[in-house]
């Protein structure tokens, strides 16, 4: 039973870091592939302090990954579930056609 409630609240834990409108944005554009931090802010609109939080919750969840090129970052989603949830999440709510 205690094994079943660390798993609960590490799931809880990871619903959290999904459960944002903005870091939900961010997903569905990383959905589509690798994105640099530029990219991610004109496509959601967030400023960079803002994106800035966001990323760092999401890599804080382990939800996204990073790789720099010189000065810029580039973000990917790199948990599974992350990406199979996003999978989902893209055919219904982020392609520009179902909204």
């Amino acid at each position: 039973m205690d094994d079943l409630h660390e798993k609960a609240g590490k799931v809880a834990d990871f619903l959290k870091g999904l459960g944002s409108p903005h870091r939900l944005m961010v997903l569905c554009e990383l959905a589509k592939g690798e994105r640099s931090v530029t990219e991610l802010m004109e496509a959601t609109g967030l400023a960079q302090t803002s994106m800035s939080q966001h990323l760092t919750k999401l890599k804080k969840e382990n939800i996204v990954s990073f790789r720099r090129d010189h000065r810029t970052l580039y973000y990917s989603i790199s948990h599974e579930a992350a990406q199979d949830i996003m999978q989902v999440l893209y055919k219904h709510f982020c392609n520009e056609k179902e909204l």
